[in-house]
């Protein structure tokens, strides 16, 4: 489990699937044709994508915040990962692994120094400057059933790209994925704004004991 406590003034924040120098998604560099497009974000080049989303991250995540990336780090080879690092101003970054973040998963070259911690899948518990307690479990894969989900605790995912108006999932869950966010991370307050009066049951499963 990963424990945090706020200090004062300190914010954490949440994104995913930055897929910082990834090519084929693009739009002007895409070889991704037709139905493919659909999927691509509207940048003429790959550093005008990679500049938006590192100034994006820089202009609301303060040095001394906390920045929890659900996965798909990077693209374009080993090399990426450190150099988007690097443009990241925020000194506190726990990564989930993504589908895309093998060399992170096998520490090649410790890699995995870069960021505060790392996993595939993390119970993470905050406590904030008022001593309130949330639980989220944390995974790059949405997941119909987690643990103490009957007890309100929320999920939080990326991997699949959702849009704005479809990153809400039944019950409490929610894909924290940027392309559902103008690019740009959640802050806790609104994914728990977002979250906490949506029901707990939620009724994917023809049956589930840990629902009841």
């Amino acid at each position: 489990m990963w424990k945090i406590k706020l200090q004062p003034g300190q914010k954490i924040f949440f994104t995913s699937d930055t897929h910082y120098n990834h090519k084929n998604i693009c739009r002007g560099v895409s070889e991704w044709k037709d139905d493919g497009l659909f999927r691509t974000r509207d940048f003429d080049t790959l550093d005008e994508m990679n500049t938006t989303i590192v100034n994006n991250i820089n202009e609301i995540v303060g040095q001394d915040d906390i920045l929890i990336h659900l996965g798909d780090w990077s693209f374009r080879g080993f090399d990426s990962i450190s150099e988007f690092r690097k443009r990241i101003l925020c000194k506190n970054i726990y990564v989930i692994y993504g589908n895309h973040d093998h060399h992170i998963e096998k520490n090649k070259d410790h890699i995995q120094e870069h960021f505060i911690d790392t996993a595939h899948y993390q119970v993470l518990n905050i406590i904030d400057e008022n001593q309130t307690n949330y639980d989220f479990v944390l995974m790059h894969y949405p997941i119909v059933s987690w643990d103490s989900m009957n007890k309100g605790r929320y999920h939080l995912f990326g991997h699949v790209h959702l849009p704005s108006d479809k990153k809400l999932m039944p019950g409490r869950s929610m894909d924290v994925g940027m392309d559902g966010n103008y690019l740009k991370p959640y802050e806790l307050g609104k994914i728990i704004n977002l979250l906490k009066d949506r029901p707990i049951r939620i009724n994917i499963l023809y049956y589930d004991h840990h629902e009841i």
